[in-house]
């Protein structure tokens, strides 16, 4: 039996900092979620601070938005990991070299996004009533409006994802996870819009799940269905999704056209 080596311990550390050193998303990665959890409850803390009467209400708003939250969340992983588990696979080719197109794998792509998000929040929401008393059913229809949209813009966010994914390898798999995460403390789930900064709010306006967020509280707290934020958010939701289309024909085209569709996978 040899003797400890702290030479080869070091050497396996060394071997990891050459890794981090020439992978920023690595390192990005560090900093990104401990940043993104501060964001998120510095601005609820500041806003409970300032808004005694709101936490009178705030065990129902908080507990909707954070199933509401885990739709977009959802449907987004769902959306990309049903085309990463391809590349994991290895099986983009051997899917491509059947008549299927880019446009009906994008279709049952949303459809496992749908499905995902079903199997990962109902159970959640269900729960909910005998362990907090609480049930989000109680939105009623406008629960099906809220779902909808989110699902739809975690599908926009996915085609996003997705086709960096085609264009740089799983080198971009990352991306899965951080998007809508980046997105998340603009997204106001747990907080009104005004809370935010001025310049954040602008850039909270542009964001379909805002005006979720902003309706959900409409409706709990007022009894009351804001439509423009749900023409506001379905109108964004379309414009993404075009967007993400787009991006995703673009990067198929010039994987195909470069046979990176046999190598992605690496």
């Amino acid at each position: 039996m040899t003797s400890f080596s702290f030479n080869r311990v070091g050497a396996i550390c060394q071997r990891h900092f050459y890794v981090l050193r020439r992978s920023w998303p690595r390192l990005v990665e560090m900093a990104y979620w401990p940043t993104m959890q501060m964001v998120i409850w510095g601005f609820l803390s500041q806003f409970l601070a300032s808004n005694s009467s709101y936490i009178a209400g705030a065990f129902g708003v908080l507990i909707s938005g954070v199933m509401l939250w885990d739709v977009l969340f959802r449907g987004q992983l769902g959306f990309s990991l049903s085309f990463i588990e391809e590349l994991w696979s290895r099986n983009l080719a051997n899917l491509y070299c059947s008549p299927l197109t880019p446009l009906e794998h994008i279709v049952a792509l949303v459809a496992m996004s749908f499905v995902r998000a079903v199997i990962g929040v109902v159970p959640a929401m269900l729960l909910a009533i005998p362990f907090y008393d609480f049930s989000i059913f109680t939105l009623g229809v406008p629960l099906l409006a809220f779902f909808f949209n989110l699902l739809f813009m975690g599908c926009a966010l996915g085609l996003m994802v997705t086709a960096m994914i085609l264009r740089y390898g799983l080198a971009a798999e990352n991306m899965a996870w951080f998007l809508v995460f980046f997105l998340a403390p603009f997204s106001c789930a747990y907080y009104p819009m005004t809370s935010l900064p001025g310049w954040a709010q602008v850039f909270a306006l542009a964001l379909p799940s805002t005006h979720v967020f902003e309706g959900m509280r409409a409706v709990l707290f007022h009894g009351t269905f804001l439509w423009h934020h749900f023409f506001l958010a379905t109108g964004l939701n379309a414009f993404l999704c075009l967007i993400g289309i787009g991006a995703y024909l673009v990067s198929f085209a010039r994987a195909r056209r470069m046979g990176l569709l046999l190598q992605v996978g690496e």
